[in-house]
């Protein structure tokens, strides 16, 4: 063994059962981690071989080369060559499907190719029956140990350990059969060779192939990270014609449709998958299906997540009252309860949303079905230079933009990822709803019809606005002007859900955005917090509101002058200062200072829009909570102007609305976009873009509809 703790790595393709059989090999000590520049989970955990004896097992992402396009394919190549730094593995350990073991073996050749110890553990075995190929006659073919497991099961674990043990202890074996480039394709992997061979921080057991991957996968469209400069200068000087390209996939795959068959005695049973696909990928039938799986996750995350949602508000507004109460009165109590616990709040309030999101994804994906939605979808999508995996993270968009970002995972290429994420925040989330009721009810007078129809035409209009977005950037930013590559997924059989794989993905998810996203989170709410708290000193020539209340002889009186010193003190805040400040520049909207700050306060979630609008107009804060919005409406349909006319028309009302459907009003999302895309050029773009766009358009509306007599 070349170390005391060998590393082993679990690699296949997606689907294989993989990582059930990393679960049951390691137990409880499996954990993930987080590689800069992706967003991919990698899974490390101990293996007890005997009591003094262990093994570390890394489980990579699912693949089905080491030619490295997608993140999972980086990865996969970095941990079993040892690109980027990594050390190479003493043990591979390749998990094929034994319902379809030639898609399976394509990865353990380029494996095999690089000079690493390999061996295959042949899973789904229950499923292949009697098309599962015999692992001795396969080993034979093969040149390494065959193990057959059933992990769900336990069983062949015992078999499969014994195997590894046996195979770290013995030589790298030579591989039986091995593709063998044309003369002119041995000369350019012999100009990659020289710069291979000359790089002293990097060991490869083979050069040639390193040098052969090289040619493959460094272009100047490539996200490759911790290349040799000199090895990707080589390999980028003359791009390799087509039939070179081509040549050892070819090679490989001819040599794999010769020799497996051979050893399948049986073809094994789709007809039920068949059947299924006959109705879920057809062109009427499948959309129909398809729409209600999507009311379904919609529900779920819209109205199913609300109680949970309402319930953790409660907890912490019930928690923030305990602690003020033994705080008192002061700076220190205002800090815990309004900073530090709200937001936390403001963080927890996403995590039912979140969980719900990713139990939703895992069980699609587990049933095989999310791979059929991709490809019904891509039809649509691709009209607008999208990825058809991307309608799922936009439609979950509507719930909430943090989990449905997250979500981008699911897209292979970091062009389609980013795209997908500077367009899901147009999407018209939860958190826009309370925004939405309150100026439609207060600022557009008329029936509840005409009412509801503006409530869903603002929902039409933020898919329309998505789906404009992403095609204008996809033709104009540059890193996400890359052409649309040709749409490929494969179409797994549907099996039954993994109960407990689908949890642990969907806890580690949620986990990692409570970690990462929620730190940046918490800091931002406290920073509005103080924004909208210090100083508080009244301005200037502001009435002795402490001397009036201690005057006033009844509750009305003192309520009334509290929400007033409360709305004195906001305005003279470094948030309501900014308001102020900004008001020339939203004026030509239509907006004054009082909707200035509640734009600023609606930073730290959308809906704060509400509260903070409450206090500028001095709504009495003491009423319930339903009083206080209907306050609210009547105080806002009353509100005048400098001139004494009405302050708040129906032209306001449609612009601002216009504002917030396009604007970037929340900093959970740009702090996730960071967090995602692993810098903060992405989320000061989103935040540019949507601010510009939603500027220039509530600007055109407001301005015409003025020169149309409508101000």
């Amino acid at each position: 063994m070349s170390r005391t703790a060998p590393l082993i790595v679990l690699a296949g393709n997606p689907n294989v059962g993989k990582t059930t059989l990393f679960n049951a090999l390691t137990g409880s000590s499996a954990k993930a981690t987080n590689y800069p520049g992706v967003t991919v989970d990698v899974r490390a955990g101990e293996l007890a071989f005997d009591a003094t004896t262990h093994a570390t097992v890394v489980d990579l992402p699912g693949t089905y080369s080491l030619v490295a396009r997608s993140p999972e394919e980086q990865i996969a190549i970095a941990k079993v060559a040892g690109v980027g730094g990594e050390a190479v593995p003493d043990l591979v350990v390749v998990c094929v499907d034994a319902s379809q073991p030639a898609r399976s073996l394509y990865l353990l050749l380029q494996c095999q190719e690089l000079g690493v110890r390999c061996m295959v553990a042949l899973t789904m075995a229950d499923e292949a029956k009697a098309a599962t190929p015999a692992p001795a006659k396969l080993a034979a073919l093969l040149g390494c140990a065959v193990v057959q497991t059933n992990a769900p099961n336990k069983q062949g674990l015992t078999e499969l350990r014994d195997a590894m043990r046996q195979a770290l202890q013995s030589e790298v074996p030579a591989p039986l059969w091995r593709w063998q480039p044309s003369s002119e394709l041995q000369a350019r992997i012999a100009s990659v060779v020289a710069a291979v061979d000359q790089d002293s921080n990097h060991t490869w057991p083979h050069n040639d192939a390193v040098a052969m991957w090289a040619l493959l996968c460094c272009d100047h469209d490539d996200e490759l990270v911790g290349v040799p400069p000199a090895v990707r200068a080589a390999a980028m000087q003359s791009p390799l014609p087509q039939n070179l390209d081509d040549e050892p996939t070819l090679a490989r795959w001819q040599w794999l449709d010769r020799e497996i068959p051979a050893l399948i005695k049986a073809v094994p049973d789709r007809t039920n998958t068949e059947r299924i696909d006959g109705v879920l990928l057809h062109r009427w039938y499948g959309f129909l299906v398809f729409a209600g799986v999507m009311t379904l996750l919609f529900l779920s995350l819209f109205t199913f997540a609300a109680p949970m949602m309402d319930g953790i508000e409660s907890l912490v507004g019930m928690a923030g009252d305990q602690v003020g109460q033994i705080l008192g009165p002061g700076l220190l109590r205002d800090f815990v309860v309004d900073g530090v616990i709200g937001g936390v709040g403001t963080v927890l309030v996403f995590l039912p949303q979140i969980l719900l999101l990713f139990l939703f994804l895992g069980l699609l994906e587990d049933l095989g079905y999310l791979a059929r939605v991709a490809y019904l979808m891509d039809r649509v999508m691709r009209a607008m230079n999208l990825h058809g995996r991307a309608f799922v993270p936009m439609l979950s968009g509507f719930a909430c933009a943090v989990p449905a970002i997250m979500a981008t995972r699911t897209l292979e290429r970091r062009r389609d990822r980013l795209l997908t994420m500077m367009v899901i925040p147009l999407m018209s989330c939860s958190a826009r709803l309370p925004v939405y009721t309150l100026v439609i009810t207060a600022m557009m007078p008329g029936a509840r019809l005409t009412q509801g129809l503006l409530m869903v035409g603002l929902y039409a209009f933020s898919v329309v606005a998505a789906l404009v977005a992403a095609w204008v950037m996809s033709l104009t930013v540059k890193p996400l002007k890359s052409k649309r590559l040709p749409f490929f997924v494969e179409l797994p059989p549907y099996r039954m859900p993994r109960w407990g794989g689908v949890l642990r993905g969907m806890w580690s998810r949620a986990a990692s955005f409570l970690r990462e996203a929620g730190t940046v989170i918490l800091a931002c709410s406290i920073a509005l917090w103080a924004l909208l708290y210090f100083p508080r000193e009244l301005p200037a020539g502001a009435r002795d509101y402490d001397a009036l209340i201690a005057k006033a002889t009844d509750d009305a009186t003192k309520s009334a002058l509290e929400n007033e010193r409360s709305t004195a003190r906001l305005r003279n805040s470094y948030g309501g200062r900014m308001g102020q400040a900004i008001e020339p520049a939203i004026a030509p909207l239509g907006f004054d200072w009082r909707i200035g700050v509640g734009i600023i306060g609606s930073f730290a979630a959308r809906e704060v829009f509400v509260a903070t609008m409450g206090i500028t107009v001095g709504v009495d804060r003491n009423l319930d909570e339903d009083a206080q919005r209907e306050s609210l409406r009547q105080t806002l349909h009353d509100a005048k102007n400098t001139t004494g006319g009405k302050a708040y028309t129906p032209l306001v009302g449609m612009s601002l609305l216009l504002f917030f459907a396009l604007a970037c009003q929340c900093m959970s999302t740009l702090a996730v976009v960071k967090r995602e895309s692993q810098s903060w050029r992405w989320p000061i773009f989103l935040l540019a873009y949507m601010t510009g766009l939603a500027y220039l358009v509530s600007l055109a509306v407001y301005q015409f509809g003025k020169l149309l007599g409508f101000g």
